[in-house]
């Protein structure tokens, strides 16, 4: 088995087709920003969160689509506003329909 190759971020998830949904990728690149902004490692996100390191893990991977309450734990784990992961996909969703 391959590791790591999904998308260069750890060698924890095994290597497997890309999100099929871009908000996906999008969401879990902000949840590790602002984690790693804030020196968390996964586990600590984890505890904090009251969520699963895999699950975290596959969040931020894009591999799956959290519900709104594992949003919800996700924000208070990071001490965050709820809208500060998913603002961003909306700001980039309107950049893409302006017209240059």
């Amino acid at each position: 088995m391959v590791w790591g190759k999904s998308c260069g971020w750890c060698r924890c998830v095994p290597a497997r087709e890309p999100s099929p949904d871009p908000r996906l990728h999008s969401l879990g690149m902000q949840i590790r920003r602002l984690r790693e902004g804030r020196g968390y490692s996964l586990e600590e996100l984890a505890e904090r969160s009251g969520l699963s390191f895999r699950g975290l893990i596959y969040i931020e991977h894009g591999q799956r689509s959290p519900s709104v309450l594992t949003l919800l734990d996700i924000a208070a784990g990071l001490d965050v506003e709820p809208g500060e992961l998913v603002n961003h996909i909306t700001r980039e969703e309107s950049g893409k329909s302006r017209p240059q």
